[in-house]
This record gives structure tokens, C-alpha cells and sequence, in this order.
């Protein structure tokens, strides 16, 4: 079982179509908090090898009780392997997004002391950056996550829109691997 999660509108929905190779299975929208809810999919030949979750976005257009579901749900879950957060290249990262880090970073380890699951770290939309600042943006994001998560594992580095999309093979694998798929 794996979850993804980040700001309103960073790109979950369409990455993780990308990724399960499907255009239409998770609801996407240009307009920010689409996801209103805990949306689990059941993924692979039937009755389906693994759980998707797709979280709603939190920040400024989030919603106080979205956390809170969240945080239910990762406290809860046995069966869950890895939490992949996304961040958008072009933006970077954001007090929400470095809050976000360190409060999973705070869920990482069970009261005694083992890690119940890993937390990837995803860098979405990397088209929209100009090549030219297209570095600079990356290692600020990267600097930053280290800073606010040190557990959290180096940033995958994806463009779904791009044709060939960029990224999303590693980002499988990464899955599969994760999943013991």
C-alpha cells in the first residue's frame, strides 16, 4: 500500500495516472482542491496486487480536516509501505510543505523506535521550469527537504505531461520495489 500526498494542485492525480498507466482512474482538475477525500484504488490484475491512496492537497487551500483523516489514516494503516509527497518544481517549497516533512518525519518511527514505512520525496511538473533555472530550483528543493525531513528519500524527479513523460519509469520501479512487487 502506498499513499501520495502534497499542495492543492501539485500534480497528484495526473502523476499517479501516469504512473498506473491509466488517463482516466483518478479524477484530475486544473482547479486546486479537486480531491476532496481518501480515495484508495485497488491496482493490477484482479483482485489487484496492491493499494494506491490518493490524499487530498494541504496548504492554504487544504482543509484542517483532510489532516486529520491523514493522520488517522497513517497512524492506523498496518499495511502501509511508503508515502510518496510531491513537490512542484517550479515552486518549490512552501512553510506548508517543510511543516508537512516534519510532521511525517515525526510518524516515521512506531514507539519503539522502527520504521513502519519510508516517505519519498517526488518533484512534479519539471517542465515548467526554465532550463535555465531548472538546477538552481532542484537543489534548493533538495536542500530543503533534507533540512525539514533527513529520513525522507532523494527527490524523484518527474513530468507527466511531457511526451515521452519524464521520470515515471523510475518512479515505477521505485513503487514496485517499495511494494515487493
Amino acid at each position: 500500500m502506498l499513499s501520495s500526498l502534497g499542495r492543492a494542485n501539485v500534480g497528484k492525480s495526473t502523476l499517479l495516472n501516469s504512473v498506473l498507466k491509466r488517463r482516466t482512474l483518478l479524477s484530475t482538475s486544473s482547479k486546486a482542491g479537486h480531491t476532496k477525500a481518501l480515495n484508495f484504488f485497488l491496482v493490477g490484475p484482479e483482485p489487484g496486487k496492491f493499494v494506491v491512496v490518493d490524499a487530498p492537497g494541504y496548504g492554504a487551500r487544504g482543509r484542517p480536516e483532510w489532516g486529520e483523516l491523514f493522520d488517522h489514516y497513517v497512524r492506523t494503516r498496518k499495511q502501509l509501505k511508503r508515502i510518496y509527497i510531491l513537490f512542484n518544481a517550479k515552486h518549490g517549497l512552501n512553510a506548508f510543505d517543510k511543516e508537512m516533512l516534519a510532521h511525517l518525519s515525526t510518524l516515521l518511527l512506531n514507539e519503539q523506535g522502527v520504521q513502519t514505512f519510508t516517505l519519498q520525496s517526488v518533484i512534479t511538473k519539471a517542465d515548467d521550469v526554465p532550463v535555465d533555472s531548472l538546477q538552481t530550483n532542484l537543489l534548493q528543493i533538495k536542500k530543503d527537504i533534507w533540512q525539514a525531513a533527513p529520513l525522507c528519500l532523494p527527490p524523484i524527479i518527474t513530468s507527466a505531461e511531457m511526451k515521452p513523460p519524464f521520470g515515471i519509469e523510475e518512479l515505477r520501479k521505485n513503487i514496485e520495489s517499495a511494494c515487493a512487487l
